[in-house]
């Protein structure tokens, strides 16, 4: 479903360049929930960015049911991260002035733009699966860790996208509220047989997935 070839990324300041990703190779198939882990500057959320369609790679190819992504234009690129790919975040990045109720609609909304009644609906409906039912007018900041993660994961599956990158999504929370977190993620996961890819540090975390790659000095390996 998603493949990765030769991915290198560079970044550079003046006459100085960092190699972060040297030549990775990653085929993810579909319904399958994997996780890569590695030192912090390691590159893991770099690699996740370059995947997930929000930064260029520097060389090298990503593939998403058979489109590369990267020659796509700006619009439709963006079209296809809407409607196709998930995202969840270690920081939320909930807007501040939205409800939860529309938080999560939002993304439903740029992708259709009409519909409101309907939108609301799964909205609604999705916010029910994370358990969030009773804080539909609440705002972010009248919620706690897990609560605002399980509103950015709601958020993330309202187009029912096809694969779901999960950057450090338990970082931030107690390890209670991290296990709730990702036993939701797995649920769906198995559900719906969405494609998931897990960054984190938690190896614990990581060995309870299909597959674990280590990100080491810009390679993957298995």
């Amino acid at each position: 479903m998603l493949e990765a070839k030769n991915i290198h990324k560079v970044y550079s300041n003046g006459t100085k360049t960092l190699p972060v990703l040297k030549g990775v190779n990653l085929s993810i198939e579909q319904g399958k929930f994997i996780a890569i882990v590695g030192p912090s500057g390691a590159g893991k959320s770099t690699l996740l960015h370059v995947l997930g369609g929000l930064d260029h790679p520097s060389e090298g190819s990503v593939f998403f049911t058979g489109r590369d992504i990267y020659k796509l234009k700006d619009n439709a690129r963006c079209a296809l991260r809407n409607k196709n790919i998930g995202f969840v975040f270690q920081f939320y990045h909930l807007l501040a002035e939205f409800t939860v109720l529309e938080n999560v609609a939002l993304p439903k909304l740029i992708a259709q733009g009409n519909g409101p009644k309907a939108i609301i609906e799964d909205a609604l409906k999705m916010l029910g699966k994370v358990g969030l039912s009773e804080r539909l007018g609440h705002f972010p900041s009248q919620l706690s860790g897990g609560e605002k993660q399980r509103v950015a994961i709601a958020r993330a599956l309202i187009n029912a996208p096809e694969i779901l990158f999960c950057d450090e999504p338990t970082g931030n929370l107690d390890s209670a509220s991290g296990g709730e977190i990702i036993n939701l993620i797995r649920s769906i996961n198995k559900e719906n047989r969405m494609s998931v890819v897990l960054v984190t540090h938690n190896t614990e975390l990581a060995n309870s997935t299909d597959k674990v790659y280590h990100l080491k000095d810009g390679v993957l390996v298995n």
